[in-house]
């Protein structure tokens, strides 16, 4: 019994180091250093096995049980960016937005327009929007830039495309600056590099060393991938920290909570799920692993007040996301 203990104590320390290196995400860029970003996909299998381990040591008497306890209080943040429950919020003037990626139409681009337009949002933010497939009557549409779409029932002052000098690197997001109710806001619509995995890559088989050859080829395509976010995020903060208004930032940033993306992306700005979502921030449904990318940021002078992964609809292989901000000052 001792040694299967000494066993599982080594199992939880290594563990717990991992966890913490899902932290130094927000210090440690990938082109430095990119298998802490590799760590955050792993988290929500990393967080389980390590409650467990706790909750074992806590009815088998072990005081270690409170030195776990104590160093998980370093997880709580992270944990809610996957599973929140936020007391009720309340606002005077709403902002409704919603963020989608519709997979340019595959799954059925009239089921999208019909679920768009019956949301009557402020604004919508889309991603693979298949080269300006949707119009709406009484919308005004940012000009899209391949895969980005920006449409409001408000005024547009300005729109721009976050356009990267590297050619190599694809357009990371697009830019409108929107007059609501008298007060301009900066909106960016983000999506960054996807990895392109299909889902026999990552189904794992019967044999040991088609498994291994798999885990090989998605690391080959995650580590160039982390490196090229890591750009295009850096092109992105310069329009978040450069706005004269207040910023907006949704998207699809191919990105798990705790990520490298996530941190940058995030700072200085307020995640709409963690002030104002229940439940699970679960958004692409495509695998049976839990995986939140797609996000809502706003500055701290724009409250969600509420926030919703709309589960009812399964038009695409993203679920819709959908944030009501209160634009009340007091």
């Amino acid at each position: 019994m001792k040694i299967f203990r000494l066993i599982l104590l080594i199992i939880h320390l290594g563990i717990l180091f991992l966890l913490l290196g899902t932290l130094l995400n927000a210090y440690v860029p990938p082109k430095a250093f990119p298998w802490f970003n590799l760590l955050s996909l792993g988290f929500p299998v990393l967080i389980i096995v390590y409650v467990v381990l706790t909750v074992f040591w806590i009815f088998s008497w072990k005081k270690r049980a409170f030195v776990f306890m104590f160093a998980g209080l370093a997880f709580i943040n992270p944990v809610k960016r996957w599973v929140n429950y936020s007391s009720p919020k309340s606002g005077d003037s709403e902002i409704k937005v919603v963020s989608f990626n519709a997979r340019a139409g595959f799954w059925g681009r009239r089921n999208i327009e019909s679920y768009l337009r019956s949301q009557n949002a402020d604004v919508i933010i889309l991603q693979e929007d298949g080269a300006g497939l949707y119009e709406f009557e009484g919308y005004q549409k940012v000009k899209p830039s391949g895969i980005f779409a920006i449409l409001t029932k408000h005024k547009i002052i300005n729109e721009k495309i976050i356009q990267p000098q590297d050619k190599d690197l694809r357009i990371p997001g697009i830019i409108a600056d929107i007059d609501i109710n008298g007060k301009v806001y900066r909106f960016v619509d983000v999506y960054l590099n996807p990895f392109r995995f299909e889902k026999e890559m990552i189904k794992p088989g019967k044999d040991a060393n088609t498994n291994e050859k798999k885990i090989l080829d998605v690391v080959k395509k995650l580590i160039p991938t982390f490196k090229k976010h890591q750009d295009q995020v850096a092109l992105i903060r310069e329009e978040i920290e450069s706005s004269p208004y207040p910023v907006i930032l949704a998207g699809d940033f191919n990105s798990v909570p705790n990520s490298y993306e996530y941190y940058h992306l995030s700072d200085g700005l307020e995640d709409a799920f963690l002030t104002a979502g229940k439940g699970s921030a679960t958004s692409f449904h495509d695998y049976k692993f839990p995986i939140r990318i797609d996000y809502i940021f706003s500055s701290k002078s724009v409250k969600a007040i509420s926030y919703k992964v709309d589960r009812s609809v399964s038009i695409s292989d993203h679920y819709p996301v959908t944030v009501k901000f209160s634009t009340d000052s007091k």
